[in-house]
């Protein structure tokens, strides 16, 4: 398993930044070995915002946008043109924006759609297709995602994996239906944190006072039921990219100097 690497930024906004052109670099360089790259996309401020800045940079023309393969690591199970979807948002801060290739956008289902109001059903249409996508090449059951982008929350969520709910004991699907959430909207649908662990990296991208205490935790070993995002770790790499009040919490081998 992969070892926790820090970089701090001083603020929300070169955080959103730096991790716009960490993703290029990376992106970049996975096509020049392999031709294509898979990146899985999270929501909530600072996750669009890396999003609008990824669109708005220098750099952004050395993607091979037509190559690479888009999934989300959760979504609100509402209807399709609702403003909370992760989906439609990413849409408006970077892929409407860049010559994507549609088929190769894998968003989760929307309320009212072809599942009507069955977030299992959606759950259960998302892990088959991360297995049709994940056969293509690996012969697994989901694919091993380049780069896996997660936000948390103040009280160690990731994804929609809340602490100490059913989704945080699962152990053997790869997607499920999250009910009652404490953060609206209630209904959800989420990968799980062995679908998380089968990316190759994955970066934890949080910002705020707010969820220091949080990232101290994670970051000092506690258990992923009870702080779910200490469980979120890449095959190759995990990265906990942060501003400075959000590792205003951490002390020895985790404080790191300001990146």
């Amino acid at each position: 398993m992969s070892g926790k690497h820090v970089v701090v930024q001083r603020n929300p906004e070169l955080l959103a930044a730096a991790t716009a052109a960490r993703l290029v670099t990376r992106l970049v360089d996975v096509q020049a070995t392999r031709g294509t790259a898979s990146v899985v996309l999270t929501g909530g401020g600072v996750g669009i915002a890396v999003l609008e800045q990824l669109r708005h940079s220098p750099a952004c023309d050395a993607i091979d946008w037509s190559r690479i393969d888009f999934y989300w690591g959760d979504e609100r199970f509402v209807p399709a043109d609702d403003e909370e979807r992760n989906e439609l948002q990413a849409r408006r801060a970077l892929l409407d924006h860049v010559p994507v290739d549609e088929a190769r956008i894998f968003p989760m289902a929307a309320a009212g759609g072809e599942f009507g109001d069955d977030p299992d059903a959606a759950a259960a249409a998302y892990q088959r297709i991360l297995a049709e996508q994940a056969a293509r090449e690996h012969h697994a059951e989901v694919p091993a995602f380049d780069v896996l982008l997660l936000g948390m929350g103040g009280e160690g969520h990731t994804a929609s994996i809340f602490p100490e709910a059913p989704a945080a004991y699962e152990d053997e699907r790869a997607v499920v239906a999250v009910r009652n959430c404490p953060k609206p909207p209630p209904t959800r649908v989420s990968l799980t944190l062995p679908a998380i662990r089968h990316a190759i990296e994955v970066w934890v991208i949080t910002a705020g006072e707010a969820k220091a205490d949080a990232v101290a935790l994670a970051l000092s070993g506690a258990g992923e039921v009870q702080l779910p995002v200490a469980g979120a770790t890449g095959q190759v790499r995990t990265q906990w990219l942060l501003d400075r009040a959000a590792a205003s919490k951490l002390s020895g081998n985790y404080l790191p100097p300001l990146g």
